[in-house]
């Protein structure tokens, strides 16, 4: 197959556990740069919450972030694809996750936002993942009152999220298929272990994985995505080839062209340096 467009979710995808950059992803992303190819990182975080390792990688310009809310172009410092969620629509879906046994956050402007108690509560929530207590920790900026500050600034969303205890997991996926029916406007999806990732049905990775190809005059069966969880499932159809990692959520291998393997076998670069021997 041709490639022109590799685009790559991060956590449980290029990154392993420890949430480090295996060194055969790197070598491999550099490789495929070196002979053109275009590299996106695809994430559901802000750019300020990617790794410098990818970011410095060779041919990386253009990033898919808060789930395909934003296209970043980054010589530019400028966003070239947006789909965000009103502010009035988030705040009535705070008002319902205000009824369930989660804390709440969103990313606004390329800031993270969440409510002081619930950030100060952030153990609670993963007392097993202290490299994901650290993001969450260090990406948001803790407010008296979420939903009063969002009222205030006026201002869309890029994404809502909310975070369940080990033992609310089961809430978590009835919440899944809740959330859609009561707020038609907004998709629900997942990327870690405990978390619900909310955005305007607007957004996506596999529509801006698509606006950027156009953008770039790259023929979308040229692309190659590769993802673990269902916030990767849109962009891995609609990429020419899209490819899930060993250690991805069922509902996106049922998705997938192929199963690589995992982020902690460094999956992602393995399977690039097979097509460029190719």
């Amino acid at each position: 197959m041709s490639v022109r467009l590799i685009a790559f979710d991060l956590d449980g995808t290029l990154l392993d556990d420890e949430k480090r950059v295996p060194p055969e992803n790197l070598q491999a992303l550099a490789a495929a740069a070196a002979r053109g190819v275009v590299l996106v990182p695809a994430t559901g975080r802000i750019v300020r919450g990617i790794p410098e390792a990818v970011k410095a990688l060779p041919g990386v310009r253009y990033f898919i972030i808060s789930n395909g809310a934003g296209v970043y172009d980054a010589k530019e410092a400028r966003l070239l694809y947006r789909g965000d969620v009103p502010v009035e629509l988030a705040l009535r879906c705070y008002e319902y996750m205000d009824t369930l046994p989660v804390i709440y956050d969103c990313y606004q402007n390329e800031s993270g936002w969440m409510t002081r108690w619930m950030y100060e509560a952030c153990e609670d929530y993963f007392p097993t993942e202290p490299h994901m207590l650290e993001i969450v920790k260090r990406l948001r900026v803790p407010v008296d009152d979420l939903k009063e500050t969002l009222r205030q600034r006026g201002e869309p969303l890029q994404k809502l999220q909310m975070f369940f205890k080990p033992e609310d997991l089961d809430e978590r996926e009835r919440q899944l298929r809740r959330i859609p029916e009561l707020f038609p406007e907004l998709a629900a999806t997942t990327s870690v272990s405990n978390n619900i990732e909310i955005n305007s049905v607007n957004a996506g990775k596999g529509k801006a994985l698509l606006a950027l190809a156009k953008l770039l005059d790259i023929d979308p069966k040229d692309t190659l995505a590769f993802g673990d969880g269902t916030n990767d499932c849109e962009m891995l159809e609609m990429a020419g080839w899209g490819v899930a990692m060993q250690n991805a959520d069922p509902r996106v291998k049922a998705v997938a062209d192929e199963i690589c393997e995992s982020n902690n076998d460094a999956g992602v670069g393995k399977t690039i340096l097979r097509l460029l021997e190719a």
